[in-house]
């Protein structure tokens, strides 16, 4: 048998092993890196982190961050042309990062990133943002949170406090959904005083983040309803009355159509001056002395149609799925910029690239979605990038071995299997210590 041929395991539907099938693996992606940096989506993927192996990695247990290769995997979203969405939920905010080992992410992302930047000979700019949330309050500290001023006042200094380290660090601020904010906010109004109090203290333009409830249960009826309309209403007038520190938003709702109209939406505003850097839309771009601001798009199911855009227009990305797909999501990204450029069918070809990752995002991000970190951490031990398959928190054992089987298949049909004797390698121990093997 061929070192690139797999026996793997087939399940019936109660996820009982029911036969086996040969499985012969294809050769990567046609993969490229850009030489010159990326111009015609701004692209983020948000990277997980790789704990020691040795380490704890059990839930309760703080974090023990294998720097070296969660860097390293930073490193090669940098050389795709790629920025890193960092401290973000694909990092297990919230699932198994404190706020110790966020601290440290931030602070030597951000630096790796300066360091990368220096010695790139693309010139790839090697953007880094970081998420600032309200998570060092404790669990048992936001359930003691009573609605009203005492606990607005405790959210508002939580955000200030990871603001200023986001800032201080030299990344960009992504200002993330709070689950102590949706516990102690009244209504709309308190979700506006709080946005207001937090965009003050902002050096440079941030990104929003709205959460949808699939990747957190506990922000429900976040913008102070639990009604989709009303509550992106009143997310637009947090916008309009910030607009010049609103670089974009990010939106992880995983409605294509909610999307699209809140693109347009945001495409309507009246551009406003805005200063350089982290991305934002120069004057120049926005073609009308101005910027607005850009929709990066957070959902892992629609996201080649979203990014591919129409003749109104285009979501950029800021995206978890491209931390597993970074090698496609940039080879795409590269052709979209050729169609920029005048070639015809480029944009057609960078569409088709992403399409075809688009079954893999899918089961990555199936339900329960809060998940998709196991997926992208085995993909990275696939592909060589990370001692062993492990994630903090032991989150490496959110997902079934029938699930993982698939996901092997489908990565393996996108070309995303990129050394692919290791991935059958690896395959083939995870599936003799889970009794599943041939």
């Amino acid at each position: 048998m061929s070192a690139r041929t797999i026996t793997l395991p087939v399940f019936d539907d109660a996820g009982a092993p029911s036969g086996t099938e040969n499985h012969d693996l294809g050769a990567p992606g046609p993969w490229t890196t850009p030489d010159t940096p990326l111009t015609s989506r701004v692209a983020f993927a948000a990277a997980h982190v790789i704990p020691h192996a040795g380490a704890g990695n059990v839930p309760g247990e703080p974090a023990s961050v294998d720097w070296d290769s969660t860097l390293a995997y930073r490193h090669r979203i940098w050389s795709y042309g790629l920025g890193v969405a960092d401290a973000m939920d694909t990092a297990q905010r919230g699932m198994g990062l404190d706020w110790a080992a966020t601290q440290e992410l931030v602070r030597r992302s951000a630096a790796e990133a300066a360091a990368f930047r220096s010695t790139s000979d693309a010139g790839h700019p090697a953007r880094v943002a970081c998420g600032a949330g309200t998570d060092q309050l404790s669990p048992a500290a936001v359930a003691a949170l009573e609605p009203g001023e005492a606990g607005l006042a405790a959210v508002t200094g939580a955000y200030r406090e990871q603001v200023h380290v986001v800032q201080d660090a030299g990344a960009q601020v992504i200002v993330m959904a709070s689950r102590a904010l949706a516990r102690v906010a009244r209504g709309p109004e308190d979700y506006a005083r709080v946005y207001d109090a937090v965009l003050a203290e902002a050096d440079q333009p941030v990104v929003l983040h709205w959460l949808g409830t699939m990747f957190d249960p506990a922000l429900e009826g976040y913008w102070g309803s639990t009604s989709v309309a009303d509550a992106t209403n009143v997310f637009l007038d947090v916008i309009r009355a910030h607009q010049a520190k609103v670089d974009g938003v990010k939106v992880s709702l995983l409605d294509a159509a909610h999307e699209v109209g809140l693109r347009r939406a945001l495409a309507a505003l009246e551009p406003v001056t805005m200063p350089a850097g982290f991305g934002v839309a120069a004057a120049a771009d926005a073609g009308v002395g101005g910027a607005r601001p850009r929709l990066y798009t957070g959902d892992d199911f629609n996201y080649p149609e979203l990014i591919a855009g129409d003749e109104q227009g285009h979501s950029d990305a800021l995206l978890g799925i491209f931390a597993a797909i970074y090698p496609a999501a940039s080879t795409a990204l590269q052709a979209f910029d050729a169609a920029a450029a005048g070639d015809a069918v480029a944009a057609k070809r960078g569409h088709e690239i992403l399409a075809a990752t688009e079954a893999l995002g899918r089961k990555i991000f199936e339900a329960p979605t809060y998940y998709y970190k196991t997926g992208i951490a085995f993909l990275s031990w696939l592909n060589g990038f990370q001692p062993a398959f492990s994630l903090v928190g032991g989150l490496h054992s959110g997902r079934s071995v029938a699930h993982l089987v698939e996901l092997f298949r489908l990565a393996d049909g996108c070309g995303m299997l990129l050394d692919p004797e290791l991935a059958a390698r690896r395959m083939r121990a995870f599936l003799t210590v889970n009794g599943v093997d041939a």
